[in-house]
This record gives structure tokens, C-alpha cells and sequence, in this order.
């Protein structure tokens, strides 16, 4: 039978692949939630909106949702698309003080 013989640089150099992979998996859980479908309190917590304010985004199509009884649910990918749609850019003007802005949304507002 063959031996392998690990040597303190070897162990040295898993424990720093093994923590790197570790940070990289608990930075992914902080910025998505444990589960795909969201309840309204935690949509609101997770956008600080106001209860008010989440009504209307459904009421206006901006937030789709699919209600199960008296519970109303949300798809995570769904608020990322609403976010991303509704994302502005803003350009550096040549003249200092005077932003310049254009919102990447195609949708019209009335």
C-alpha cells in the first residue's frame, strides 16, 4: 500500500481553498434569500417598504404575486427583474451641478 505523506504546507493550502469556497457561499446566502417564494413582510423588510407602497406596485403590475388563500406571495427573481427594470443611470455632466439622468425603463408613466 502506498503512503501519502501531507505536509504543513500542503494542510496550510486546503485550509485556504476550503475558506475561500466557505466565504464565497455565505456571500451568496447574504444577498439571496433562503427560499424563492417571499411573503409580503419579508419583501417589505427586504426593500424597507411600506405596506402602502407594496400594494401599490402590485396594484400598478409592477410586482407580480400569486395569492394562495389570504396569503400573498412574491418570486425573488421577480423583485430582481422589477428592481433592475426601474435601475437609473446617471452620466457625469460637463458642467459641475447639473446631473444629468435617463432612466433604462421603456414604459411610459401617466
Amino acid at each position: 500500500m502506498i503512503a501519502n505523506i501531507i505536509t504543513f504546507d500542503d494542510l496550510q493550502t486546503f485550509k485556504q481553498d476550503f475558506l475561500e469556497e466557505l466565504i464565497a457561499v455565505l456571500e451568496q446566502r447574504q444577498t439571496t434569500p433562503a427560499r424563492k417564494w417571499l411573503k409580503s413582510h419579508e419583501v417589505r423588510r427586504l426593500l424597507t417598504i411600506s405596506p402602502n407602497t407594496l400594494q401599490n406596485l402590485r396594484e400598478r403590475g409592477d410586482l407580480p404575486y400569486t395569492k394562495i388563500g389570504g396569503v400573498i406571495y412574491y418570486d425573488y427573481d421577480d423583485i430582481k427583474k422589477m428592481l433592475d427594470h426601474h435601475k437609473t443611470i446617471t452620466n457625469i455632466p460637463d458642467k459641475p451641478g447639473v446631473p444629468i439622468s435617463r432612466s433604462t425603463s421603456t414604459r411610459s408613466r401617466s
